[in-house]
């Protein structure tokens, strides 16, 4: 089923990668969970969903400042990405999501702009036979901020040559849409698993 798309003249689309493409962001959580108790510290799910966008780094960042913790970010954004990377063979793609980029591959180009890291949304693509789909990854480390600025989705429009006004952006997060309109970019709301599930 294909979600309804707003009015316009698209020449170009955006897509988020974790939630909107990847059906992955349950699997994310027990990752997160996983490696977070290797430190004893908490990461509430509906806590995990309101932070979706976010860089990795700044959620280990914010949530050391938030327990008084001194977790080691990289190595724990590493086992974080080593429990999600082990589960991969189990995720799937979000059909609603899918269904457009099969039916729109070929006739616009099409952008990834991910808070996730180069290697967690690459592996992502690469598990569900996507990766080939997409003409640029804007990923984390490509950009200096974070959604909700819009540097990430304009850096992706630049790379494919295609005006912000005539891009239509695919996201899942409240940040994500943020973003997209900061950039002066149509976007797509994709339902939350639990949303998808009530359907």
């Amino acid at each position: 089923m294909l979600l309804p798309l707003p009015p316009g003249d698209f020449r170009a689309y955006l897509f988020d990668c974790d939630g909107t493409i990847v059906d992955s962001m349950p699997l994310h959580y027990a990752a997160w969970r996983a490696a977070l108790d290797e430190w004893g510290c908490e990461f509430p799910e509906e806590l995990f969903y309101a932070w979706g966008g976010r860089p990795v780094v700044d959620i280990v960042v914010t949530l050391n400042e938030r327990h008084g913790l001194a977790m080691p970010v990289e190595v724990v954004v590493r086992r974080q990405e080593a429990f999600y990377q082990r589960g991969l063979p189990e995720v799937s793609a979000v059909p609603e999501v899918l269904a457009h980029i099969e039916e729109a591959h070929g006739r616009v180009p099409f952008a990834v702009v991910s808070g996730g890291t180069r290697e967690s949304v690459t592996a992502s693509l690469a598990a569900l036979g996507l990766l080939d789909r997409f003409e640029t990854l804007v990923c984390a480390g490509d950009y200096a901020r974070a959604k909700p600025d819009p540097e990430a989705f304009l850096l992706a429009a630049r790379r494919l040559g295609v005006a912000p006004e005539h891009c239509l952006v695919f996201e899942d997060t409240a940040l994500g849409v943020r973003a997209a309109t900061a950039a002066g970019m149509a976007a797509v709301r994709v339902p939350q698993p639990w949303e998808r599930a009530a359907a």
